[in-house]
């Protein structure tokens, strides 16, 4: 069983702000702040 990974609510915002601020992809954004495809989720969510 592996452990969930926890990211802070700073990361995940400058994240979305990423995508939807700077016109990143979800993809390459995730890729350049070493999180994976967890930012698709975060952006719908926010």
């Amino acid at each position: 069983m592996t452990k969930q990974k926890k990211y802070s609510k700073t990361l995940k915002l400058d994240a979305v702000s990423l995508v939807i601020d700077q016109d990143y992809s979800p993809a390459e954004a995730g890729r350049s702040l070493g999180i994976g495809n967890m930012l698709s989720r975060w952006v719908k969510d926010h």
